[in-house]
């Protein structure tokens, strides 16, 4: 495994990410414990889940199943950088009640609280935003977060789906306030996907935030959809922006484009998607949620390969960027 600083702090982190949203809704405890298992033996030491991961009534079970893998010892939790994020309601839905979801500071006290008890550990090594707050002060924020540090409860704290401009004002508030700021942002970001490249990724850089993509296959898209509808296995594998491909024209292309492409140069669609992130300034690691060994094996295979130019410059051609602010729009 490859490692790399989290930003501008001195934790080191593995560079592909390890994601937790499919534990529970689809991937049963033990096979949960038994993929933590591998991704650990490959080195993969960066975890990522989040208080609402479960869904529907089953909310905070996500967080569950890495409590009891923790509880089994061996070394498991003081291996692992534990992310996790607060923002979402989680109440049974239609049970909802004020002061039980986004960033107030009372919710952020109970959430965190909340979550250090699913997860079965004393602190949280990087505790994360899900979304922008529009009706909290990021003043009220800071001051929570804070008092969470200085408890040892978290040691970081990052955002999610922030816009470029949010983690300027959050950080340059923390910098009035004395905190440390936001350390890491967590965004849509693959090859089909690339407007963070316009503002949020250049804000990250600007302030020290490491970026850590989520959907790096662009829910499937990017992970040989149309080879799989050949093969007879659309309609058990298409779903979310994967089961788009056979529907717009215009996708549809590039995707076969794409697979083409990498047909013509032996490469896995699946791994060449991971692959090209790593390649990306500013990216700290892509979150891979694998819901089966083997394709968790697939992402930590991503890790050691190489692209070369050519293929670099096929994708370029194939999924253009938007280039920079505000040279995307403007001149």
């Amino acid at each position: 495994m490859k490692y790399t600083q989290l930003g501008r702090t001195g934790l080191e982190v593995s560079r592909l990410v390890l994601g937790t949203m499919n534990f529970g809704p689809q991937t049963n405890e033990a096979d949960s414990h038994a993929i933590m298992d591998a991704a650990l033996d490959a080195g993969v030491n960066f975890f990522d889940t989040a208080n609402v991961y479960g869904w529907g009534e089953n909310k905070g079970r996500t967080e569950e199943i890495l409590g009891t893998w923790f509880a089994q010892g061996g070394e498991r939790r003081d291996k692992v950088v534990l992310a996790t994020k607060v923002y979402g309601n989680m109440a049974a839905e239609g049970d909802a009640w004020p002061n039980h979801h986004k960033l107030s500071a009372l919710n952020i006290r109970r959430a965190v609280d909340a979550s250090l008890k699913r997860l079965q550990t004393d602190h949280i090594d990087l505790y994360q935003f899900h979304h922008i707050d529009r009706s909290t002060p990021v003043e009220e924020i800071w001051q929570a977060i804070d008092v969470l540090i200085q408890q040892g409860k978290i040691l970081y704290a990052g955002s999610s789906n922030f816009a470029g401009w949010k983690i300027a004002q959050t950080n340059e508030t923390a910098r009035r306030l004395g905190s440390y700021g936001l350390v890491s942002e967590q965004c849509l970001y693959n090859l089909a996907e690339r407007r963070a490249e316009m503002e949020v990724i250049p804000a990250a850089q600007e302030y020290g935030l490491g970026v850590i993509p989520w959907s790096p296959l662009h829910g499937g898209l990017l992970g040989g959809v149309i080879r799989k509808e050949r093969e007879g296995g659309a309609a058990r594998s298409a779903s979310g922006r994967s089961a788009d491909a056979p529907a717009n024209t215009t996708v549809r292309a590039q995707i076969q484009a794409y697979e083409d492409l990498l047909d013509k140069h032996g490469l896995e669609p699946g791994e060449v998607g991971l692959a090209w992130l790593l390649t990306r300034p500013g990216v700290t690691g892509p979150i891979s949620g694998p819901r089966t060994r083997e394709q968790l094996d697939s992402a930590v295979r991503a890790v050691d390969l190489e692209l070369s130019d050519e293929v670099l410059a096929s994708l370029d051609e194939i999924f253009p960027g938007p280039g920079p602010s505000p040279e995307a729009f403007a001149w």
